[in-house]
C-alpha cells in the first residue's frame, strides 16, 4: 500500500505540518509528488484541497485510520505544483529533507505587512459640500472646515499630505467619513526594486552580423517549439547581454516570463539598468539584499503577472512565474550558482530541470565556460555558439604582460607591485585613465609555496596543493596523503617558503603610499557590507570620482567602464594552489575575467598578471584567451583522475560536537557504503576515499569529517548517497549532522 504526505496550507509558516492519507488503487499509477489534490479534512471530512509532498510506502500511523485521496485536481498551470516537484527533484539529487527543499524553492517565505497608499475623495456634490461648509463654519469646526474647503476644490487628495501638510488629524477624517462627507480609498502599493524605470526608453543595440546569427538562430527554434539548453561562448566584450535582451524580448511578446541569473549581487546594478533601459517597468530583482517587504512583494507580482523578467542571483530562479519561456544564466561557470547549503544544488542543473516541467528554454553564457558546460555542449547536450570578436569595432583584446615574481625578488623588489606594473599605473594616472587592481584570493586553502623559485608543496598522488592544517601538518583532501611542513624549500633550498598572505587593505595602503595623488576606491566584503554600497562605489567609478578600484573577484565579472585601461593582478598564484582539483580552471576563468575589463572602449587595454608561475598553461591560455587550448590541456587531466566533468564526485561531510563520535560515526557510515558497494556489479566503478578531516577540521567547535565517492556513474552516486541517507536515518543522532554535495565546486 502507497501513502501521500499531504500538505494543506502553501505558507512558510505551514512547512512542516503534513497530513497522511491512502493512495487508492486507481490513483496508484498516475499521483506524483507536486500534484494538487482535494481530501476529506477533520471529523466532519470536510473536502479540502492539498498539494503531495512525498509518496512512501511507510505509514506514520494506524493504516487502518487513514483516509484516502478523493482525487487529483492539478492544474499544470499552478506554480507551486511545479515548484514542489522541482523539490522532490532536488532532495533526491542533492540529497536533502523535503521540508528543507521546499523552504529552498517556495518564494513566499513569510507574510510582511502589506503597503498601501491611501487617497481621500469627496463624497458630496457640490451643492451638498458647500452646505456642510456652511455648518463647519457656524459651529466653528476650523479642521474640517479646512479638509472640506481643499476637497471642493481638488476632489482627492493624498491621505500624508492631508495629515502633514493640512495639519488634519486621523480622528477628524474618520469623523467626516462617518458623516458620509468624504471617503479614505485605499490602494495596494507594491515596493519597486526597479528604481528609476519610468524614465526608461527602448534602446535596443544593433546586433552585428555574429551576434544576429546566434540570436535568430535561438529565435528561430523558440518560434518552432523548440525547447533546447544553448550555451553561448564569448569572449569579454563579446556582446552576450544584447544577445540576451534580443531573445528575452521575442519570449516576453509572447507572453512568456523570464529569468535572467547574474551571479553577485554585486553585478545586479550595472546589469540590470542595462535591462531597465530596454524592457522599463517589466524588469524586477530579487536577491538577498532586499527587505523582506520588499521580497514579498516581487514574489505577489510576479505570481499576478505585472513582471515580465527577473533579474537576480541565484534564488531568483525560484520566482513563481506561471508562464516561463526562458531561462538566462549568464556566466554560468561562476562558483556562486553552487548552492552552500542543503540541498546543495546547482543553479545550472536546476535551471534545466525547472525549464523541461515548464517547456521553456535555457541559455547560458560565458567567456570562460565551466568544464561541465563545454563538455556537454561538445558532446551534443546543449548546443553550442562561439564569439570571437568583441561587440564594438573599435574595441580590441587588450596587451597582456606578464611578470615573473620570482625574477622580481632575485633583482631585489621585495614590493607587492612589480617594476611593469607600477611603471603602467604611474602612465595612466598622468593620462587620467583608469586603473583596476585585482587580488585574487579566491581558492585559498592554507597553501604553502616558495617566494624564492615559486615551487608549490603538492601531493604526490593527485597533482593538487596540499593545504596546511594544524599542527603543521601537510594534507592532500582528495586522496589522504599528509606530511610534515617544511621551513626549507625543498626545490631551491630557501627559507622563503610558507602561507600566502594578502589583504585588500594592504594594497591600498600601498597604492596610497606610491600615489599619493591618485583617489582609490576599494571593494570588498567590508566595504560592500551595507545595502547599496556596491551600486554606490561601482557608480562612483563608473562616474570617475576615483582614478584606481582595488578588489577581490567582485570587481572582474561583467563590469563595463570604457576609461579602465589597465588591470593589475597582483598574485595570480593565490588560486592556482588552492588544494582543490579545480583550482586551474578558477585561475583561468578569473585572469581572463580580469583581462577582458581593460580597453573595452577605443583607448588601448594593458593587463599585467603578476605570478610566481609564469608558464602554468592556466597563466599563459588567459594571457591569450585562449580558452579552447586551457580546456583541451584541463579535460586530459581531469579525465586521467576521472574528476568531473569526465566523472562524478559526492562528498560527503559529518559533523559533530563530539570528535571521536564524529570520528566513530564517519568509520562506520563509510563501511555500509563499502559493503554496499561490494556487493554491487559495479562494484568497479566506485571509488572511496576517507574518512578523513575536512580542509578545516573545527569550525566553531563543530568537528568535521569527509568521504568522498568518486564515479562515472552519476545515478550510482544517487544510490549511494540513498543509501547513506538511509544510515542516517536509522542510526539517528541529533549530535550528528550528514550533509551531501555532487560535484562539490568549493573544496571542503
Amino acid at each position: 500500500m502507497k501513502y501521500a504526505n499531504i500538505i494543506v496550507n502553501i505558507s512558510h509558516e505551514n512547512l512542516d505540518k503534513t497530513f497522511q492519507y491512502v493512495i487508492p488503487d486507481r490513483l496508484k499509477d498516475i499521483l506524483n509528488v507536486g500534484d494538487y489534490v482535494s481530501v476529506p479534512f477533520g471529523r466532519g471530512n470536510k473536502v479540502i484541497e492539498g498539494y503531495v509532498l512525498e509518496i512512501t510506502d511507510k505509514p506514520e500511523y494506524d493504516p487502518g485510520k487513514l483516509k484516502e485521496i478523493i482525487e487529483i485536481k492539478t492544474d499544470s498551470r499552478l506554480v507551486e505544483h511545479k515548484l514542489i516537484r522541482l523539490a522532490y527533484w532536488m532532495k533526491r539529487r542533492y540529497g536533502s529533507t523535503m521540508i528543507n527543499a521546499l523552504k529552498t524553492v517556495l518564494p513566499i517565505k513569510k507574510i510582511v505587512k502589506e503597503k498601501e497608499e491611501r487617497s481621500i475623495v469627496l463624497r458630496l456634490d457640490e451643492q451638498a459640500a458647500y452646505e456642510r461648509l456652511e455648518m463647519y463654519v457656524k459651529k466653528h469646526q476650523t479642521a474640517r472646515e479646512r479638509l472640506l474647503r481643499e476637497l471642493i476644490n481638488e476632489k482627492e487628495l493624498d491621505y500624508r499630505l492631508v495629515t502633514s501638510k493640512l495639519n488634519i488629524s486621523a480622528p477628524t477624517i474618520n469623523a467626516m467619513e462617518k458623516q458620509d462627507v468624504l471617503s479614505v480609498l485605499k490602494t495596494r502599493v507594491y515596493r519597486n526594486t526597479a528604481k528609476g524605470t519610468k524614465d526608461s526608453t527602448d534602446t535596443a543595440v544593433k546586433l552585428n552580423e555574429a551576434q544576429e546569427h546566434i540570436a535568430s538562430g535561438i529565435i528561430d527554434e523558440y518560434r518552432q517549439g523548440i525547447r533546447g539548453t544553448y550555451l553561448i561562448h564569448g569572449i569579454t566584450g563579446s556582446g552576450k547581454t544584447e544577445i540576451y535582451m534580443e531573445i528575452i524580448d521575442e519570449v516576453v511578446r509572447e507572453g512568456k516570463q523570464v529569468i535572467v541569473l547574474i551571479p553577485e549581487i554585486s553585478l545586479t546594478y550595472q546589469t540590470v539598468m542595462r535591462f531597465y533601459k530596454r524592457f522599463g517597468e517589466q524588469v524586477s530583482t530579487l536577491h538577498s539584499r532586499l527587505s523582506d517587504g520588499e521580497k514579498y512583494d516581487q514574489f505577489e507580482r510576479a505570481k499576478k503577472g505585472q513582471i515580465s523578467v527577473m533579474i537576480g542571483p541565484r534564488s531568483a530562479l525560484f520566482t513563481p512565474f506561471e508562464d516561463l519561456g526562458l531561462i538566462v544564466i549568464d556566466e554560468e561557470h561562476e562558483n556562486t550558482y553552487k548552492s552552500d547549503s542543503m540541498p546543495k544544488y546547482h543553479a545550472r542543473e536546476t535551471a534545466i530541470e525547472l525549464a523541461s516541467l515548464h517547456g521553456a528554454s535555457v541559455i547560458l553564457g560565458s567567456a570562460t565556460p565551466s568544464l561541465e558546460a563545454y563538455y556537454r555542449a561538445l558532446n551534443n547536450e546543449y548546443k553550442l555558439f562561439t564569439l570571437n570578436r568583441r561587440a564594438k569595432d573599435e574595441a580590441t583584446l587588450p596587451e597582456v604582460h606578464i611578470t615573473d615574481l620570482r625574477q622580481e625578488l632575485k633583482d631585489g623588489n621585495k614590493s607587492m607591485f612589480g617594476r611593469e606594473l607600477k611603471s603602467l599605473m604611474e602612465d595612466r594616472l598622468n593620462k587620467g585613465e583608469q586603473i583596476m587592481l585585482f587580488l585574487n584570493r579566491r581558492g585559498y586553502a592554507g597553501f604553502v609555496s616558495c617566494r624564492a623559485c615559486g615551487h608549490v608543496m603538492k601531493c604526490p598522488h593527485c597533482d593538487v596543493s596540499l593545504s596546511l592544517h594544524e599542527g603543521g601538518r601537510l594534507k592532500c583532501h582528495y586522496c589522504g596523503y599528509e606530511r610534515e611542513a617544511v621551513s626549507v624549500c625543498p626545490e631551491c633550498s630557501s627559507k622563503l617558503i610558507g602561507g600566502m598572505r594578502a589583504g585588500t587593505e594592504q594594497v591600498e595602503k600601498e597604492v596610497r603610499k606610491l600615489f599619493p595623488y591618485a583617489s582609490v576606491l576599494r571593494m570588498d566584503a567590508d566595504t560592500t557590507a551595507g545595502k547599496g554600497n556596491y551600486e554606490k562605489i561601482l557608480s562612483a567609478f563608473a562616474n570617475r570620482e576615483a582614478d584606481v578600484l582595488i578588489g577581490t573577484q567582485m570587481i572582474v565579472k561583467g563590469h563595463d567602464f570604457p576609461y579602465v585601461t589597465l588591470m593589475g593582478i597582483l598574485i595570480a598564484d593565490m588560486s592556482l594552489n588552492g588544494g582543490d582539483y579545480r583550482s586551474a580552471e578558477r585561475t583561468f576563468q578569473l585572469l581572463t575575467q580580469a583581462a577582458g575589463r581593460a580597453g573595452r572602449a577605443g583607448l588601448k587595454g594593458d593587463v599585467v598578471i603578476q605570478t610566481y608561475k609564469p608558464d602554468h598553461y592556466a597563466v599563459t591560455a588567459a594571457a591569450t584567451q585562449d580558452y579552447r587550448r586551457f580546456y583541451d590541456e584541463e579535460i586530459v587531466y581531469r579525465s586521467l583522475m576521472e574528476y568531473p566533468p569526465v566523472g562524478h564526485m559526492l562528498a560527503i561531510m559529518i559533523e559533530s560536537g563530539d570528535e571521536e563520535m564524529a570520528d566513530n560515526y564517519a568509520k562506520t557510515l563509510a563501511e555500509a557504503l563499502k559493503n554496499d558497494i561490494m556487493g554491487s556489479l559495479q562494484v568497479k566503478d566506485v571509488i572511496m576515499i576517507g574518512p578523513t578531516d575536512a580542509s578545516i577540521k573545527k569550525i566553531n567547535d563543530i568537528y568535521r569529517k569527509m568521504i568522498y565517492l568518486k564515479s562515472k556513474d552519476q545515478d550510482r552516486l544517487v544510490s549511494l548517497k540513498d543509501k547513506a541517507e538511509e544510515y542516517r536515518d536509522i542510526n539517528r543522532d541529533k549530535r550528528i549532522r550528514v550533509t551531501f554535495d555532487q560535484d562539490p565546486v568549493n573544496g571542503y
